[in-house]
């Protein structure tokens, strides 16, 4: 008997919704099953594999070291397309079976690991060769993402509305850029994102009050971008200001 913690993983959020991805890699994990074996946990992520700090991952990872359990996965592309990181993970003695692949050696999955990152490489090539004979065509790139982008700005208003007392409140009694990040980041407020405050958050998000209240309230405390001041020069005995890209001349 084995027991096994399973790891699932589509790349987009339609993928993750419709299921097509997760059904079949789940049809792969119960075909390779045994009836004696032992499922302690599944989880599923949906994420890129480029990034290497998926939560879903190393939770999955961890409770492998907790439980001294294998790491089940439908196929090493779920996984990663890397190299290193594939590598990292064996050297930390974690024991990966891949469904594809069932009884191959460690030397066996370092080889898969070269052929996913290849196959990663093959696959940006030719869709950056796609993308540049359809700008030689004519076609008009990057409209269905400006479509995006303004369907985010919608949903990021939407929010802004929901934070708006919070927020107005932190502008009027902070008064500056920095200061408004920091009340909202005590205040335990976050952004659309989920993330923390900075001034150029700030200053973002006030575009949704028509910028108004952020002018108020640093009125009379000084702008948040310091002045530039020239050196003063006597003419005709009077100290005057210089400008320097003008000479100045005697009456």
């Amino acid at each position: 008997m084995a027991e096994y913690v399973v790891y699932y993983r589509v790349s987009t959020e339609r993928q993750g919704r419709s299921g097509l991805g997760l059904e079949a890699q789940r049809a792969m994990v119960e075909q390779f099953l045994q009836p004696t074996d032992n499922v302690i946990a599944e989880f599923t992520e949906i994420q890129s594999g480029k990034r290497d700090d998926r939560a879903e991952l190393w939770n999955a990872i961890n409770l492998v070291k907790k439980t001294r359990s294998k790491l089940l996965i439908p196929k090493l592309d779920r996984f990663s397309r890397k190299v290193s990181f594939i590598s990292g993970i064996i050297d930390q003695g974690i024991e990966l079976t891949v469904c594809e692949h069932p009884n191959v050696s460690t030397f066996f999955l370092h080889l898969l690991a070269c052929f996913a990152e290849e196959e990663r490489r093959q696959i940006s090539e030719r869709t950056r060769a796609a993308l540049r004979a359809a700008k030689k065509r004519g076609t008009v790139l990057g409209r269905n993402a400006q479509a995006l982008a303004a369907q985010r700005r919608l949903e990021k208003r939407g929010f802004f509305e929901t934070i708006r007392p919070e927020f107005e409140q932190a502008v009027a009694e902070a008064g500056s850029l920095s200061g408004v990040a920091r009340l909202l980041n005590e205040r335990r407020v976050t952004t659309y994102k989920g993330g923390r405050w900075h001034p150029q958050t700030v200053k973002n998000y006030a575009v949704f009050t028509d910028g108004t209240l952020l002018r108020k309230s640093v009125e009379g405390q000084g702008s948040p971008f310091p002045r530039r001041t020239y050196p003063t020069a006597s003419v005709t005995g009077m100290p005057s200001a210089v400008n320097p890209f003008m000479t100045a001349t005697r009456s």
